[in-house]
């Protein structure tokens, strides 16, 4: 009796394509789903929650794509073609198209979900089509091989999208690439595949998608420019995509100001408030200040302001992104700011996570700044944990003193004490001030030591600050007065979600 059971896969150029096209389906589809999820979160901040409801919302939809695939009836490889164009122009323009509408339109929200759920839907279509395209094969080995390679392709996403396509290609011309490759196997398939011969009008949309997708590959920096320039008020001078971060300069005239996936860090007209405020109450309380710990502050601001001390005779500063501390070495105008504090002999450059190194540094210091941006989200929010902050009074020498920047007691007055709190959590004591920054308006300090804060303080005669107006520092109004706060722990994160709840208020 002749065995009637489907043939097995056949080692050929028809299947290898169809295998392949399940690669780079999985592949394409989860970069540009880590593309809208990095995006959201630098564009957005907390970066958990536009990770969670990115992935949720895309893999909601990649299930309403394959309930919909059951309708399909019919010219499977067409529709299979066509829908890989469709994903190629949408995932590939993806990235490009939302850095310009961030500033453009006041839902962005809006724009990000719907281009992520017509991802998903299309994708979700795709895999139930491949499996009936491969129909006349054994059914079994059809489902595990295309699983197979779709998985396998899942990992390639993974582990390419954070170690090599955003440090090295940045979002935009990433999202370009893999458009190209969706494109690319649309096209393969057609020339590959018996029945593809046919479809002239895919062939020809296949080269035109192909040529476009390749244009703007070779435009995405300036695309990405044209998006910051419609983002920021002032010209664009300088921008990078670090593997950290995007680093954006822009100057109008004796204003260059800085900013870090969008959000402001400093501006040269009033920096030295705030840098001076940072470093001085902290310094001006020790009596030798000989070895200094600085957190952040990779722009070397506050290690120029440390520099000013005499006493001090080692800094080391540990700051997550080289590209920060080489721009800021190397980049005569804003060494010029810093005074070549980078590239003083007394200061040491570790390019590190903090978290992680606090917890393995040994040694003690006389003297700690903390210049960590905001707490906006989960990643930057553990360097304002109860942890941390006993690692820092770890490394904090009996009678040296800490001071961490604590954002605006004003707009986010339970943000600013939180850290208070958590500090005294920790052991520490603790004393709060404020100053005035144009930049930011009134902006927030907090001082911690393993002893009672005396209240005299050595302070050097500033731009800004004297030890009269030092000592008025301390003074709070009673719309910025303590209140209960919680302790920032690393299981509950407390400090992010009322940071954010504050700000979000703020600016309405």
């Amino acid at each position: 009796m002749a065995d009637k059971s489907p043939p097995a896969l056949r080692a050929s150029a028809p299947t290898a394509a169809l295998l392949a096209s399940a690669f780079v389906v999985a592949t394409c589809g989860l970069i540009y789903e880590l593309l809208a999820s990095t995006l959201a979160s630098y564009l957005l901040g907390d970066s958990v929650t536009q990770f969670s409801t990115v992935i949720g919302a895309y893999l909601f939809a990649m299930g309403i794509g394959s309930w919909v695939s059951r309708y399909v009836r019919g010219n499977e490889l067409r529709l299979f073609v066509r829908i890989e164009l469709l994903i190629a122009v949408i995932g590939g323009c993806s990235a490009a198209a939302l850095f310009m509408l961030f500033p453009m339109i006041a839902h962005f929200r809006v724009a990000l979900y719907a281009i992520v759920l017509a991802i998903g839907f299309f994708v979700g279509l795709e895999i139930p089509l491949l499996m009936r395209i491969l129909k006349g094969y054994d059914f079994r080995e059809v489902v595990s091989s295309v699983l197979t390679f779709d998985y396998v392709g899942a990992l390639a996403a993974s582990l390419l999208f954070p170690l090599i396509l955003m440090p090295y290609l940045g979002m935009i011309r990433t999202g370009f690439l893999f458009g190209i490759l969706n494109a690319a196997i649309a096209l393969a398939l057609l020339l590959v595949l018996p029945r593809g011969t046919r479809m002239l009008f895919e062939k020809a949309a296949s080269v035109l998608v192909l040529a476009f997708l390749i244009a703007g590959f070779v435009a995405s920096e300036r695309l990405q420019r044209w998006a910051e320039v419609a983002s920021y008020q002032e010209p664009v001078v300088y921008a990078e995509s670090s593997r950290f971060q995007r680093i954006v300069l822009t100057r109008r005239g004796d204003d260059l100001r800085l900013y870090l996936n969008g959000n402001l860090q400093f501006s040269s007209r009033d920096e030295y408030r705030y840098h001076e405020a940072l470093v001085h109450p902290a310094l001006g309380r020790v009596a030798r200040p000989a070895n200094v710990l600085i957190l952040g502050g990779g722009d070397g601001l506050a290690a120029r302001e440390v520099l000013r001390h005499p006493e001090v005779r080692r800094i080391t500063l540990v700051d997550l992104d080289p590209s920060m501390t080489r721009l800021f070495q190397r980049t005569p105008m804003l060494a010029a700011l810093n005074q070549g504090s980078l590239t003083n002999p007394r200061l040491t450059v570790i390019n590190a996570d903090g978290f992680r190194w606090a917890r393995e540094a040994q040694g003690r210091y006389d003297a700690i700044i903390v210049d960590f941006p905001d707490p906006v989200d989960f990643s930057v929010g553990k360097l304002y944990t109860e942890s941390f902050y006993r690692e820092l009074g770890r490394l904090l020498a009996p009678e040296g003193m800490a001071v961490i920047q604590s954002t605006s007691p004003l707009v986010a007055p339970k943000s600013f004490w939180t850290i208070s709190t958590t500090l005294e959590a920790a052991g520490l004591r603790t004393r709060a001030y404020h100053a005035y920054v144009p930049s930011f308006g009134e902006w927030g300090f907090t001082l911690a030591a393993h002893r009672p804060i005396p209240e005299a303080a050595a302070i050097p005669n500033g731009r800004f600050l004297t030890p009269q107006i030092a000592s008025r520092l301390f003074d709070f109004p009673p719309d910025m007065a303590r209140r209960p706060t919680p302790v920032n722990r690393l299981d509950n994160q407390a400090l992010v979600r009322e940071f954010a709840d504050e700000w979000a208020r703020y600016e309405g």
